[in-house]
């Protein structure tokens, strides 16, 4: 028989298996130790305290006995309002109550002090519910961390961040020295100044006086009290500070400064400004911060902050906050003071390329208004003119070159010279139209997309232009348009219309033709020239434009000013974003009796007739003391009409502001000025025109060409050739 006990597992090599471990024994189930529990809860640093369900204290850790200022035995029984201060009393009682009504635990912040005598803490409070086996909520446990730090971290940073995106809102230095003050008021100072030197608001680099009161503006100021109680000077005002002064010796040195109000340099600055000094005294300002005001190496100005109604004085994690809001704004208000600057110049060289005053001239009585828009892209294009012309005549030109900034303004200037050149030569409205086109094609040719930043080359350069020319004898108008708005027309009778004027294209398209339309106006009527930023504002589109136009047009004004002015209060926005030019002429009409014409057979005898004829009208006009002068001229033009034109031959004279000789004939050939030499027997009739005259020239027409001559009524002189 085989003893089975005996038995070795095969492959073990006869070797007898262990004895198996034994198991080893639970542990001691934990019995609760009252004494441990009770110790660690009464020597907890934490602030830990345990309440009833009628909000009385029952246990407080040696933190919250710390911090309350109270032993745990001063603290039993009492109720949640004995213990904690005031300012907590109601938002931990008001959380305590949801907690006992809810079962679940809150967490919440509380700000201010445990203690009077302590600084002001932030608490993270958290309240938990106590429960019996059963779920019910018996007791509440209300513990407390201090996260001063980390909140005032937290109340730093949403600062910055504030500052940064609402600083520098809009590209103007007082708005924007204002939100700084506003960003910082009640959040880190209870009241605040902005101050910045008075030579930047006009265009001067900022500098600071070397010796002397250095005077600053205030352009911004904020306090926790309505109305700002406790400022001396208004913004706007100019405030003189000496230079022993912080605000100075900030401005100087180009460092902060913190102040407390024992300090004796704070002392010595109230000394300086009694009336400062009792604002401080009055008002219980305890803490002061200067801050300067430092971008690209610049000093602008300076912010003062203080503390009187927050009891904690300004520190060094304060001053260094205020110093990086200070650099973020001083950047913004230096953008601002730039732009200000940029667009002063550029308005300045704009409204240098526009016409000061309009030129006199009796054909129309005018008025015109210009707004430059109000836009970060910079000055437009817009330009308008009133030119007079021979006989008597006058041009009215409205133009927009498209786009914004320097180069449109650039532009512009350019084109209102050459249209001012252009109709110099009395050139027909169409044809002045197609030399302007040729000129901005050749602009734009020349055009270096890299001399202005952010030009875009694919634009191209384009503008548009009505050019209106109106003649108070025949009574007579003519206009063409390049890409631009038709003008309005009000008869007296109070009617309002657009002319149909084809509209042509813009100038800088090149290549097409441009047409000429002519209608007669009555005496009294009113045109209206604009640019379609009148019409096309941001309230309405074009045609509701144009037919708001015609709706203003046709009520009654007193003048033409007011005209305008009502134009500009109905159909313009606010902020427009367009550049807008408007020019209203009333037409006025010449007289017959004003004008007299003859016709002058082609014969060399015929000139002393043409002289007898002006001396006539001269008597009837009363004006016999310029009868020489314009006997001489006549007798010139006359006689190189005869000797060099071709028949038929007119002598027109018209007595307006000045006295105006015309000569027309049908031979194309235009005369030109030369100088005779010593014993040249001619030469000399163009030259003692051009002596006598106040201005004269050529006009081309279809049936030939006119010389004329302007002789001023009021002073004529005798040139002694």
């Amino acid at each position: 028989m085989i003893d089975m006990h005996d038995a070795t597992p095969p492959g073990d090599g006869g070797r007898a298996l262990p004895d198996p471990e034994p198991h080893p024994e639970p542990p001691p189930e934990p019995r609760p130790d009252p004494i441990t529990t009770d110790e660690a809860f009464t020597q907890c640093h934490l602030p830990v305290m345990v309440f009833d369900s009628g909000l009385r204290a029952l246990r407080a850790s040696s933190g919250a006995a710390r911090e309350l200022g109270f032993t745990e035995e001063q603290m039993y029984g009492r109720r949640i309002t004995e213990i904690l201060p005031p300012h907590a009393c109601r938002t931990v009682e008001d959380g305590m109550r949801r907690v006992f009504q809810t079962g679940e635990p809150e967490q919440f912040l509380v700000r201010g002090r445990a203690r009077p005598e302590a600084g002001e803490r932030v608490w993270s409070v958290t309240v938990s519910p106590i429960k019996t086996p059963a779920g019910r909520v018996r007791h509440l446990q209300l513990s407390a961390l201090d996260v001063t730090e980390q909140h005032l971290a937290r109340e730093r940073l949403a600062l910055l961040n504030d500052v940064s995106t609402q600083v520098g809102s809009t590209l103007d230095v007082t708005h924007t020295a204002q939100e700084m003050a506003d960003a910082m008021a009640g959040r880190l100072a209870d009241f605040v100044t902005v101050d910045l030197l008075d030579s930047l608001f006009r265009g001067a680099e900022p500098r600071p006086a070397a010796t002397g009161a250095v005077a600053l503006r205030r352009a911004g100021q904020q306090s926790v009290l309505p109305g700002v109680p406790e400022a001396i000077i208004q913004p706007g005002e100019v405030d003189h500070y000496p230079q022993s002064t912080p605000p100075v010796r900030c401005l100087t040195t180009g460092r902060p400064s913190l102040h407390r109000a024992v300090d004796e340099d704070f002392s010595s600055w109230q000394r300086a400004d009694p009336e400062r000094s009792e604002v401080v005294r009055s008002f219980g300002i305890h803490s002061v911060m200067v801050i300067p005001l430092l971008a690209r190496g610049i000093t602008l100005g300076v912010a003062v902050l203080a503390r009187h109604r927050r009891q904690d004085s300004f520190d060094q994690d304060d001053l260094l906050l205020a110093q990086e809001i200070g650099a973020r704004a001083a950047v913004a208000v230096d953008n601002a003071r730039l732009y200000t600057l940029e667009r002063t110049t550029a308005l300045g060289l704009q409204r240098s390329l526009l016409p000061r005053r309009l030129a006199a001239q009796d054909a129309v009585e005018a008025a015109y208004r210009y707004f430059p828009a109000l836009t970060r892209a910079g000055l437009g294009g817009d330009w308008f003119d009133v030119i007079p012309l021979s006989g008597a005549r006058v041009a009215l030109v409205v133009g927009d070159v498209v786009g914004h900034g320097l180069r449109a303004s650039a532009t512009m200037g350019r084109l209102r010279i050459a249209v001012r050149t252009l109709a110099d030569v009395d050139l027909p409205a169409d044809e002045l139209l197609v030399h302007l086109d040729d000129l901005v094609t050749h602009l734009a040719a020349e055009e270096d997309p890299t001399a202005e930043p952010g030009l875009d080359p694919s634009t191209g350069l384009i503008a548009t232009c009505l050019y209106v020319v109106y003649d108070p004898v025949s009574r007579h108008c003519s206009a063409a348009a390049a890409g631009h708005p038709p003008p309005a027309v009000v008869t007296p009778g109070g009617a309002a219309e657009y002319v149909d004027i084809p509209p042509g294209p813009p100038l800088g398209v090149g290549g097409l033709p441009f047409e000429t339309v002519e209608w007669e106006l009555p005496p009294g009527s009113v045109l209206t020239l604009y640019t379609d930023g009148l019409v096309a504002g941001s309230e309405h589109d074009p045609g509701n434009g144009m037919t708001l136009l015609l709706q203003c047009l046709e009520r009654p004004a007193a003048s033409l000013d007011a005209l305008c002015d009502d134009l500009i209060h109905t159909l313009l926005p606010a902020k427009p974003q367009d550049d807008v030019a408007l020019l209203v002429a009333r037409t006025r009409a010449l007289d017959t009796s004003q004008v007299a014409t003859w016709d002058v057979p082609s014969d060399p005898a015929a000139v002393a007739d043409s002289r007898a004829r002006t001396l006539a009208s001269l008597a009837q006009w009363r004006l016999d003391d310029l009868g020489f002068t314009a006997e001489l001229v006549v007798s010139e033009l006359v006689t190189n009409a005869i000797r060099y034109g071709q028949p038929p031959i007119q002598l027109r004279l018209i007595r307006d502001a000045s006295l105006l000789c015309e000569v027309s004939d049908s031979s194309s050939t235009a005369p030109h000025l030369r100088r005779a030499r010593t014993f040249d027997e001619g030469g000399r009739g163009l030259l003692l025109v051009a002596q006598l005259a106040r201005r004269w020239g050529t006009r081309h027409h279809a049936g030939g060409k006119t010389i004329w001559a302007e002789l001023d009524v009021a002073e004529h002189r005798i040139v002694d050739l």
